[in-house]
């Protein structure tokens, strides 16, 4: 086999098991966000007890979920698209789109949001940034910091996704587990 194609099966394996493995953590959050929203409701209206920091907490989960979810959904293949042409496309040209979008498109995007949004991440670190509220939650720069994280694991995701189109439109085939 070339070993061209096994390094990039290899590449396809670790992208594809880190952002598999980080989406299905993040799922979870989902569910701890309806368990936290029923407490907050059954502290509120029952016993007369709120938290501000507990309500953040949803919000902070909501923002993971989305932020580190999102090269999930991009390796899963579910992020919505126009896919008025791609499926009439033959499976060569299918491979050439996805990766001249990926190589285009994703890649460039992922490198100005890590680009742009690097000083706020940073200047939040600095001042250990947290809550604007009373009683909120601190660490709002580990939250901005998620900003970076989106951006790079789509980055790495669009490597594995430009490689897997690549093999497609070439017709090299992939390992059953790619």
């Amino acid at each position: 086999m070339n070993p061209l194609v096994t390094i990039g099966q290899c590449t396809i394996t670790l992208i594809d098991t880190l952002n598999e493995q980080i989406g299905r953590g993040v799922s979870w959050f989902t569910l701890a966000i309806v368990l936290v929203t029923v407490a907050i409701v059954i502290s509120r209206y029952c016993f007369n007890i709120g938290s501000i920091a507990v309500q953040e907490s949803i919000s902070y989960m909501h923002a993971l979920i989305f932020m580190l979810g999102a090269a999930y959904t991009l390796k899963h293949n579910a992020h919505v698209r126009v896919d008025i042409f791609h499926h009439r496309f033959s499976k060569t040209t299918q491979g050439w789109v996805d990766f001249l979008g990926t190589l285009l498109l994703l890649i460039p995007v992922c490198l100005f949001i890590i680009i742009s949004s690097w000083g706020y991440v940073t200047d939040s670190w600095e001042v250990q940034e947290s809550s604007r509220n009373s009683g909120g939650l601190p660490g709002v720069y580990l939250l901005k910091s998620t900003i970076i994280m989106m951006a790079g694991l789509l980055f790495l995701q669009g490597i594995s996704l430009a490689i897997k189109s690549l093999f497609s439109a070439l017709g090299i085939p992939l390992n059953a587990e790619s």
